[in-house]
């Protein structure tokens, strides 16, 4: 199997591999570079028993790793939000616009590491360098305990974005290594409402320390070494046991390496090369689709900008400490139901990614609307609204999933990651600017700005699935078998086949 073409292929240990195809009897040379790693298996029987028998294998032994880490790195991330509430503000002498800033330059360094992360994910084995990433992330967030000032905290928080920009790359890629297009959608589903697991863990753990009297040592400097300790923990067991790619998974045999690679076979996307190709980087740079999904990214994760600001926004409303603390439990409660709501819309076949996103997005938008236009002494009416939007973080879920599975070839897939992801970036730190104190407590900019580019984003992945269909019609249209452009590549030895 190769990149785009889908390959089958025998290679072992040579520098030049010649390529046979199966209905046709053409040759050529063929650097082993430039080979998928699944080369080095060769196609082997698949029922569909063993399939479902290796997927459940796959699940148990890779899901609980990606599940728990996504859950610790998006709970280390929104500390910030939560120290809000803990003491931060008076005890580093932040202003306004300086905890905005926190939050900012989190995402600018996100973005401006995001495509060398991605090389990297590309050049080293993709488990090992998450794993050195997870490992430095977690001391940097033990040293945020340290800090007493605004150039200190930006500081571990510029450094923190660096190493985040290695996660979610990193996951998609894992992602779309063992799974077929249809699973995707549900497995990233899986992983990123631990997001809302998250939310509640972290609101229990505020909670706790918002009742620790300790001299020298605010709350909130508890809850970044509670919190960068149990991912230390966890960044070391995710070195020994996250495997890096199905050809070398450790909980696998032989035969069911060469299965797992089979299995996938209908994605059309290669597993993994570790050689840099440049004319895929050209074709995504090329490519409209490629802009599109940027586009969708950035406009879908201004919202996000909650994720910093949601315990001052519930604050505002009239709720004190405790009781903001203990309801940012329900904002994780919500993001989970809507997540799996989302993600199993997306995986009906009635409905599919673009629609079940769009249907996400109504109650989101209708959400914001209420948080702007009712009174603002209805403080629990406020709240239900504010819960309604975090509907919006769904059809972001469902949109990484279907970047995973759209883009084939490795170089074009993490250099299509990048751009994406930057623009994920770019979002999420030029919204952290429109929550100004000039606005509060109302914030009716913002929520106007939120509203529209959820707006937009709908009416981008409505754009995509127009443009998709219009492809898979043009191209069944012109009856290529995919079948037809298969190769086997065998091994040379002495000048002969």
């Amino acid at each position: 199997m190769a990149s785009q073409n889908g390959m089958r292929a025998q290679v072992a240990g040579c520098s030049t591999v010649l390529t046979m195809n199966s209905y046709r009897d053409e040759r050529r040379s063929l650097d082993a570079r430039d080979v998928d790693v699944a080369a080095t298996l060769g196609p082997v029987p698949l029922s569909e028993e063993q399939a479902r028998s290796l997927r459940r294998k796959i699940d148990w032994h890779i899901m609980p790793f990606m599940c728990i880490m996504y859950l610790m790195t998006f709970m280390d991330k929104t500390t910030l939000g939560e120290a809000a509430v803990l003491g931060i503000l008076e005890d580093a002498n932040l202003s306004a616009n300086q905890y905005d800033w926190l939050g900012t330059i989190f995402y600018f360094s996100y973005l401006a590491f995001q495509y060398p992360q991605n090389l990297a994910l590309q050049r080293f084995p993709v488990g090992k360098w998450m794993s050195i990433n997870i490992f430095v992330w977690s001391v940097i967030l033990c040293c945020h305990a340290a800090c007493k000032s605004f150039g200190a905290l930006f500081a571990v928080r510029f450094l923190l974005g660096i190493c985040e920009g290695a996660i979610t790359p990193g996951f998609l890629i894992v992602t779309s290594m063992f799974y077929t297009r249809e699973e995707q959608t549900l497995r990233v589903g899986y992983w990123f409402l631990m997001n809302g697991f998250a939310v509640i863990i972290l609101g229990f753990i505020s909670f706790g320390v918002l009742h620790t009297h300790t001299p020298n040592f605010m709350p909130w400097q508890w809850l970044m070494i509670i919190t960068g300790t149990i991912t230390l923990v966890t960044a070391i067991f995710f070195w020994f046991f996250f495997p890096d790619s199905p050809t070398s998974a450790w909980f696998l045999s032989a035969e069911e390496r060469a299965q797992a690679v089979q299995r996938i076979r209908s994605n059309q996307t290669g597993v993994e090369n570790k050689h840099f190709k440049y004319p895929q980087f050209v074709e995504a740079i090329k490519d409209r689709k490629t802009w599109l999904l940027a586009f969708i990214a950035g406009s879908a994760n201004v919202v996000n900008s909650l994720t910093n600001q949601r315990q001052l926004i519930v604050a505002q409303f009239g709720f004190n400490d405790i009781q903001t603390t203990l309801l940012g439990c329900v904002d994780g409660v919500v993001e989970i139901l809507t997540i799996w709501l989302g993600v199993k819309l997306a995986s009906s076949k009635h409905i599919g990614r673009a629609y079940a996103a769009v249907l996400m997005y109504v109650p989101a938008i209708l959400g914001c609307i209420l948080v702007s236009l009712l009174p603002f002494s209805n403080k629990v009416g406020l709240l239900f609204s504010y819960w309604i939007c975090i509907f919006a973080i769904a059809p972001f879920t469902i949109f990484l999933g279907w970047v995973a599975a759209i883009t084939s070839g490795h170089t074009k897939r993490i250099t299509t990651n990048a751009i994406v992801l930057c623009a994920y970036a770019t979002g999420n730190a030029v919204s952290q600017f429109m929550w100004q104190a000039q606005y509060q407590p109302r914030n009716h900019i913002p929520w106007a700005i939120i509203t529209t580019t959820n707006f937009c984003s709908a009416l981008g992945l409505l754009l995509l699935r127009h443009i998709l269909a219009a492809d898979n019609a043009k191209r069944d249209s012109e009856g290529k078998d995919l079948e037809e452009e298969s190769v086997y590549v065998v091994r040379l030895q002495d000048g002969r086949e």
